[in-house]
Protein backbone atom coordinates (compact mmCIF):
# COMPACT_ATOMS: atom_id res chain seq x y z
CA UNK A 1 0.00 0.00 0.00
CA UNK A 2 1.26 3.48 -0.88
CA UNK A 3 0.33 6.85 0.56
CA UNK A 4 1.60 10.26 -0.51
CA UNK A 5 2.21 13.21 1.77
CA UNK A 6 2.68 16.88 0.89
CA UNK A 7 3.12 19.15 3.90
CA UNK A 8 4.52 22.55 4.83
CA UNK A 9 5.76 23.54 8.29
CA UNK A 10 6.73 27.11 9.28
CA UNK A 11 10.14 27.24 10.98
CA UNK A 12 11.00 30.45 12.91
CA UNK A 13 14.69 30.44 12.00
CA UNK A 14 16.95 31.72 9.24
CA UNK A 15 17.53 29.84 6.00
CA UNK A 16 21.18 29.32 6.95
CA UNK A 17 20.29 27.76 10.30
CA UNK A 18 17.67 25.50 8.71
CA UNK A 19 20.07 24.39 5.97
CA UNK A 20 22.68 23.42 8.57
CA UNK A 21 20.17 20.94 9.98
CA UNK A 22 18.72 19.76 6.66
CA UNK A 23 22.07 19.12 4.98
CA UNK A 24 23.54 17.18 7.93
CA UNK A 25 22.15 13.64 7.63
CA UNK A 26 23.13 12.64 11.17
CA UNK A 27 21.49 15.72 12.68
CA UNK A 28 18.48 15.38 10.40
CA UNK A 29 17.94 11.76 11.44
CA UNK A 30 17.76 12.72 15.11
CA UNK A 31 14.84 15.03 14.30
CA UNK A 32 12.78 11.86 13.84
CA UNK A 33 11.77 10.73 17.35
CA UNK A 34 13.43 7.41 18.17
CA UNK A 35 15.68 7.44 15.10
CA UNK A 36 19.46 7.35 14.98
CA UNK A 37 22.26 6.74 12.48
CA UNK A 38 24.25 3.68 13.52
CA UNK A 39 26.73 3.46 10.64
CA UNK A 40 27.89 5.47 7.63
CA UNK A 41 28.69 3.21 4.69
CA UNK A 42 29.86 5.97 2.34
CA UNK A 43 28.97 9.56 1.47
CA UNK A 44 25.41 8.68 0.45
CA UNK A 45 24.53 5.46 2.31
CA UNK A 46 23.78 5.04 6.01
CA UNK A 47 22.37 2.43 8.35
CA UNK A 48 20.08 3.33 11.21
CA UNK A 49 17.34 2.31 13.61
CA UNK A 50 13.97 3.62 14.74
CA UNK A 51 12.68 2.73 18.20
CA UNK A 52 8.99 2.88 19.08
CA UNK A 53 8.03 2.78 22.75
CA UNK A 54 4.54 1.71 23.84
CA UNK A 55 4.35 1.67 27.63
CA UNK A 56 7.18 -0.51 28.96
CA UNK A 57 7.69 -2.27 25.61
CA UNK A 58 10.10 -1.06 22.95
CA UNK A 59 10.23 -2.20 19.32
CA UNK A 60 13.22 -1.55 17.07
CA UNK A 61 13.24 -1.25 13.28
CA UNK A 62 16.49 -1.55 11.34
CA UNK A 63 16.84 0.27 8.07
CA UNK A 64 18.93 1.96 5.41
CA UNK A 65 19.06 5.57 4.24
CA UNK A 66 20.27 6.64 0.82
CA UNK A 67 20.93 10.26 -0.08
CA UNK A 68 19.52 10.61 -3.60
CA UNK A 69 20.53 14.21 -4.08
CA UNK A 70 21.57 17.42 -2.34
CA UNK A 71 20.98 20.77 -4.06
CA UNK A 72 22.48 23.57 -1.98
CA UNK A 73 21.37 26.29 -4.41
CA UNK A 74 17.75 25.16 -4.22
CA UNK A 75 18.11 24.26 -0.51
CA UNK A 76 16.71 20.81 -1.23
CA UNK A 77 17.58 17.25 -0.23
CA UNK A 78 16.19 13.92 -1.49
CA UNK A 79 16.32 10.79 0.65
CA UNK A 80 15.21 7.18 0.38
CA UNK A 81 14.64 5.24 3.59
CA UNK A 82 13.83 1.54 3.93
CA UNK A 83 13.21 -0.48 7.06
CA UNK A 84 11.76 -3.73 8.40
CA UNK A 85 10.92 -5.32 11.72
CA UNK A 86 11.55 -8.89 12.86
CA UNK A 87 7.99 -9.86 11.96
CA UNK A 88 8.59 -9.31 8.27
CA UNK A 89 6.68 -6.04 7.90
CA UNK A 90 8.49 -3.39 5.91
CA UNK A 91 8.19 0.23 4.91
CA UNK A 92 9.98 2.63 2.60
CA UNK A 93 9.79 6.36 2.09
CA UNK A 94 11.17 8.58 -0.64
CA UNK A 95 11.31 12.12 0.72
CA UNK A 96 12.04 15.46 -0.89
CA UNK A 97 12.57 18.27 1.63
CA UNK A 98 12.92 21.88 0.52
CA UNK A 99 13.41 25.17 2.33
CA UNK A 100 11.30 28.10 1.15
CA UNK A 101 12.31 31.48 2.56
CA UNK A 102 9.50 33.65 3.94
CA UNK A 103 11.65 36.44 5.39
CA UNK A 104 14.99 36.88 7.19
CA UNK A 105 13.83 34.93 10.23
CA UNK A 106 11.23 32.52 8.87
CA UNK A 107 11.38 29.54 6.52
CA UNK A 108 8.84 27.00 5.31
CA UNK A 109 9.99 23.39 5.49
CA UNK A 110 8.25 21.67 2.56
CA UNK A 111 8.10 17.90 2.60
CA UNK A 112 6.85 15.65 -0.18
CA UNK A 113 6.96 11.92 0.44
CA UNK A 114 5.78 8.64 -1.00
CA UNK A 115 5.40 5.98 1.69
CA UNK A 116 5.01 2.28 0.83
CA UNK A 117 4.11 -0.22 3.56
CA UNK A 118 3.82 -4.00 3.48
CA UNK A 119 2.82 -6.66 5.97
CA UNK A 120 0.80 -5.86 9.08
CA UNK A 121 1.13 -2.08 8.57
CA UNK A 122 -0.84 -2.30 5.32
CA UNK A 123 -3.98 -3.51 7.12
CA UNK A 124 -4.55 -0.06 8.62
CA UNK A 125 -5.65 1.36 5.28
CA UNK A 126 -4.64 4.49 3.42
CA UNK A 127 -6.53 7.03 5.54
CA UNK A 128 -5.14 5.69 8.80
CA UNK A 129 -1.61 5.50 7.45
CA UNK A 130 -1.90 9.09 6.24
CA UNK A 131 -3.02 10.21 9.70
CA UNK A 132 -0.18 8.34 11.39
CA UNK A 133 2.33 9.74 8.89
CA UNK A 134 1.03 13.25 9.54
CA UNK A 135 1.54 12.77 13.28
CA UNK A 136 5.08 11.46 12.84
CA UNK A 137 6.02 14.27 10.43
CA UNK A 138 4.64 16.85 12.87
CA UNK A 139 6.94 15.49 15.59
CA UNK A 140 9.80 15.57 13.08
CA UNK A 141 9.06 19.19 12.12
CA UNK A 142 8.86 20.25 15.78
CA UNK A 143 12.29 18.75 16.48
CA UNK A 144 13.70 20.26 13.28
CA UNK A 145 12.43 23.66 14.40
CA UNK A 146 14.05 23.28 17.83
CA UNK A 147 17.43 22.43 16.28
CA UNK A 148 17.26 25.27 13.75
CA UNK A 149 16.23 27.80 16.39
CA UNK A 150 19.10 26.68 18.65
CA UNK A 151 21.59 27.31 15.82
CA UNK A 152 19.91 30.63 15.05
CA UNK A 153 20.00 31.76 18.68
CA UNK A 154 23.62 30.67 19.12
CA UNK A 155 24.61 32.68 16.06
CA UNK A 156 22.71 35.72 17.31
CA UNK A 157 24.32 35.39 20.73
CA UNK A 158 27.79 35.29 19.16
CA UNK A 159 27.09 38.45 17.15
CA UNK A 160 25.65 40.18 20.21
CA UNK A 161 28.66 39.20 22.33
CA UNK A 162 31.06 40.60 19.74
CA UNK A 163 29.02 43.79 19.56
CA UNK A 164 28.98 44.16 23.33
CA UNK A 165 32.72 43.68 23.55
CA UNK A 166 33.28 46.23 20.82
CA UNK A 167 31.20 48.70 22.78
CA UNK A 168 33.04 47.76 26.01
CA UNK A 169 29.77 46.66 27.58
CA UNK A 170 29.64 43.83 30.09
CA UNK A 171 28.95 40.74 27.97
CA UNK A 172 28.02 38.36 30.81
CA UNK A 173 24.35 38.28 29.89
CA UNK A 174 25.14 37.80 26.21
CA UNK A 175 27.14 34.62 26.88
CA UNK A 176 24.58 32.97 29.14
CA UNK A 177 23.51 29.49 27.96
CA UNK A 178 20.49 29.51 25.71
CA UNK A 179 17.56 27.44 26.94
CA UNK A 180 15.74 25.57 24.19
CA UNK A 181 12.59 23.41 24.36
CA UNK A 182 13.16 19.72 24.89
CA UNK A 183 13.07 17.61 21.74
CA UNK A 184 10.81 14.59 21.45
CA UNK A 185 13.37 11.80 21.69
CA UNK A 186 10.97 8.85 21.38
CA UNK A 187 8.34 7.96 18.81
CA UNK A 188 5.11 7.99 20.78
CA UNK A 189 3.56 4.60 20.13
CA UNK A 190 0.61 5.28 22.42
CA UNK A 191 -0.26 8.46 20.53
CA UNK A 192 -0.03 6.60 17.23
CA UNK A 193 -2.22 3.77 18.57
CA UNK A 194 -4.78 6.30 19.80
CA UNK A 195 -4.82 7.96 16.39
CA UNK A 196 -5.49 4.59 14.75
CA UNK A 197 -8.33 3.86 17.18
CA UNK A 198 -9.95 7.26 16.61
CA UNK A 199 -9.73 6.87 12.84
CA UNK A 200 -11.16 3.36 13.05
CA UNK A 201 -14.29 4.52 14.87
CA UNK A 202 -14.57 7.60 12.65
CA UNK A 203 -14.71 5.31 9.64
CA UNK A 204 -17.02 2.84 11.39
CA UNK A 205 -19.62 5.48 12.23
CA UNK A 206 -19.02 7.66 9.20
CA UNK A 207 -17.90 10.73 11.18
Amino acid sequence: MEVTIDKQYPIPASEQACWQVLSNITELATCMPGASITEQIDETHYKGTVKVKVGPATAAFAGDIEVLGVDEAAKQIRLLGKGADKGGSSASMELTATLQVQDDSSVNLIGKAAVIVNGKFAQFGGRMMTSVSDMILKQFADNFSIKAQAINDASSATVQTASNRADTVDSATATMPIETPKMQSELNGLAIAWMLIKNFFARLFGK
